[in-house]
């Protein structure tokens, strides 16, 4: 199950003069949609963002906008970022429907030292996400990967984990990670 995170906004003005008016009273424009309904737009301070957009982890948003009475259930699905200051100036978030698949990008946490890896191999993190069509009700926070079983040259490849109820695209023989020999010859023990 995912982890769930709480985050207020006001609504503001939709154009290119509300996002600016927004932007110099400290906000962070944004905007709420979800398919068949009206977008909201949105305002957050960009202390409140933090816990969402700076993780490893993908979190079930809980948005409770100013003036309306249910909070939205939703997911972070785009942000950008000045390419100067790098900081956050525009986010999108996507509702969830009950019954409704979405796509999202799931990381791929590696836990554990490979049997390889003391032995002097190299550990080879090839596919650090994952797209994933799903119900929101079967996503999780993250793929975890164990990788104390890998000896020298062996790998685990996307067929080796457990994906639950969600599809992806991906070949089934896609490499996630590995343990290579290391550079000019056998390590030893």
């Amino acid at each position: 199950m995912m982890q769930e995170i709480t985050l207020n906004a006001k609504t503001r003005d939709t154009g290119k003069k509300g996002a600016k008016a927004a932007r110099n009273d400290g906000y962070v424009t944004g905007v709420y949609y979800i398919k068949g309904e009206e977008n909201i737009s949105i305002k957050v301070k960009p202390i409140d963002l933090r816990p969402i957009v700076y993780t490893s982890i993908t979190k079930i948003v809980q948005l409770n906008v100013e003036g309306h009475a249910e909070p939205y259930q939703c997911l972070l699905k785009d942000i950008s970022f000045d390419p100067v200051t790098e900081a956050i100036v525009h986010f999108d978030l996507l509702g969830l429907k009950k019954g409704q698949k979405i796509t999202v990008e799931l990381p791929i946490k590696l836990v554990g030292q490979a049997i390889g890896v003391r032995l002097g191999g190299k550990l080879m993190h090839t596919l650090h996400k994952v797209k994933v069509v799903s119900l929101p009700s079967d996503l999780i926070e993250a793929f975890e990967v164990d990788v104390s079983k890998l000896n020298m040259g062996d790998s685990i490849t996307l067929a080796d984990i457990d994906l639950g109820n969600m599809e992806t695209d991906l070949p089934l023989e896609t490499n996630i990670v590995q343990v290579t020999k290391p550079r000019g010859g056998v390590a030893t023990a």
